[in-house]
């Protein structure tokens, strides 16, 4: 069964850093694309960023780019977010999600989501 178990959420201020983690089960994690969607209240999913099976590959949303960094290790099954000079507007449930592919381009499963709130 796969599994994916995001952590690393919380009260952050702005201009702040936050680090989520995303610990894979269930599958041969360093075979897939892994990405971080976030769903902020009252609104629609909103991808924020990619990385493929290798690690070499990486995208960003606009909104994050040059703020955000996606990575994984794949001897711990786990897909890492680095968030630094975070904004009110990042506030938002952040949700792991695996790609059916080595590529980013799909989504088949996604964990419950971590909190993530951005206020002073």
């Amino acid at each position: 069964e796969v599994q994916l178990v995001e952590s690393g959420g919380g009260l952050v201020q702005p201009g702040g850093s936050l680090r989520l983690s995303c610990a894979a089960s269930g599958f041969t994690f360093s075979n897939y694309g892994m990405s971080w969607v976030r769903q902020a209240g009252g609104k629609g999913l909103e991808w924020v960023a990619s990385i493929d099976s290798t690690g070499g590959g990486v995208r960003f949303a606009n909104s994050v780019k040059a703020r955000f960094t996606i990575s994984r290790d794949d001897a711990k099954n786990t897909l890492f977010l680095q968030m630094n000079s975070l904004k009110p507007e990042d506030t938002a449930e952040y949700y792991c999600v695996k790609s059916p592919t080595r590529w980013f381009n799909e989504f088949d499963y996604w964990g419950q989501g971590t909190q993530v709130i951005v206020s002073s």
